[in-house]
């Protein structure tokens, strides 16, 4: 009650920044002012904020990870059908047409072409919100790979993404060294291993002395972590 009335928050992690307790702290010791309880726009039942708290969250949504499908959007959110139609209907959102035939939804200032960012290589952590921010996952990951990275209950490990799409799976094993491994056919392009391997480098330099477990790891990660 107390955080949601905006008069405590979640500070620092006890003893290192790997720990999973908090501590708690007044909120205004950390925001000048303070926080305050969220605001109610219209009527006393909190009726009208609620969706308008629902569109500015599905048009943040958007922003990130747009398109997106109307599936992809109340799978996301946990909403249901009618809240997340009210919702997208809220932001002005714009249908367009995706790869496969399925509906996908824009922000109308957001509708430009979107240039060739160049390539890239990435290791997320587990859950990392650009790995979960889809119900349907089928244009960054084949459904095989699926498998090795998502748990039974939908959780991603962590991931390597190469070129936007989840190419492997990295893992820190217990001398601190960065085992990775890519999924087959998931990446095509010359020079690729050499430059997860030097990402991989990146993340073990950093976190140098620190040793840490995944709390949902890839299915294929007791491989990586046996030396397989």
């Amino acid at each position: 009650m107390l955080g949601f009335e905006g008069r405590v928050l979640r500070a620092r992690p006890t003893g290192t920044w790997i720990n999973g307790q908090y501590r708690w702290a007044t909120a205004g010791s950390w925001v000048p002012g303070g926080i305050g309880p969220a605001p109610v726009p219209d009527g006393d039942d909190g009726s009208g904020g609620a969706r308008a708290a629902a569109a500015g969250l599905a048009r943040a949504y958007l922003r990130a990870f747009s398109p997106v499908t109307r599936d992809d959007l109340r799978w996301w959110a946990g909403w249901t059908v009618a809240t997340t139609r009210a919702a997208l209907a809220d932001t002005g959102a714009v249908e367009v047409g995706l790869d496969g035939g399925a509906t996908g939804y824009l922000l109308p200032d957001d509708l430009g072409p979107v240039g060739d960012p160049g390539p890239s290589v990435a290791l997320l952590p587990g859950l990392d919100p650009t790995t979960m921010g889809w119900k349907a996952r089928g244009h960054y990951l084949s459904e095989d790979d699926a498998a090795l990275l998502f748990d039974c209950n939908g959780n991603g490990g962590p991931a390597i993404w190469v070129d936007g799409r989840i190419a492997g799976t990295w893992v820190q094993r217990r001398d601190g060294t960065i085992a990775t491994r890519l999924f087959p056919g998931a990446h095509d392009r010359p020079g690729v291993e050499d430059d997860v391997a030097a990402a991989a480098e990146r993340h073990r330099a950093v976190l140098g002395d620190v040793r840490f477990s995944v709390r949902y790891p890839a299915p294929v990660q007791p491989e990586l972590l046996a030396g397989a």
